[in-house]
């Protein structure tokens, strides 16, 4: 698949065309080179790189029919782990375009963790309040992008380790 985008910032111009990956890298070589200010921020936002979540979920989270799920056998995951990976999973999906929301209800949640309304509200209470996820308007709840990063970073190495 090939993109072309055009930035225009004051007096400085850059049209950048190619598959998206090189066009992504492309553009951002453009901001942190002739907008010095942009590194700046880069360093400071806390982002995620979509691409990066997606390589280290590999064989971990998909999407089968529409539908988020989860690769790893649940007896192996804690209930907690099991909530972030349905919340990675459909995350992926939608941003991905292939799910239609970033998010799940409660109700989905539940049914998905296979255990009573109180467990897993408790659950994600937990996971709300350490802010790895955050509750959506719909009473739904999504990664954080905080979620994420930990996820990439410390929890998905872990529950490689275990299967």
């Amino acid at each position: 698949m090939s993109v072309t985008v055009h930035i225009k910032y004051n007096d400085v111009e850059g049209t950048f065309s190619g598959d998206v990956d090189g066009v992504w890298v492309d553009v951002n070589r453009f901001f942190s080179q002739k907008i010095p200010n942009f590194s700046v921020a880069r360093n400071f936002v806390l982002t995620v790189d979509l691409k990066e979540v997606i390589d280290a979920s590999r064989n971990i989270v998909a999407v089968s029919e529409g539908t988020p799920v989860v690769l790893v056998p649940k007896k192996k995951l804690t209930d907690t782990e099991s909530l972030l990976l349905i919340l990675l999973a459909a995350y992926i999906g939608g941003r991905l375009g292939v799910l239609e929301r970033l998010w799940l209800d409660g109700k989905e949640l539940q049914t998905w963790l296979d255990k009573s309304a109180k467990i897993t509200s408790t659950r994600l209470s937990e996971l709300n309040r350490g802010g790895m996820v955050l509750k959506t308007d719909n009473c739904g709840y999504r990664l954080s992008i905080l979620g994420l990063k930990r996820l990439v970073e410390e929890i998905l190495p872990k529950i490689k380790n275990k299967v």
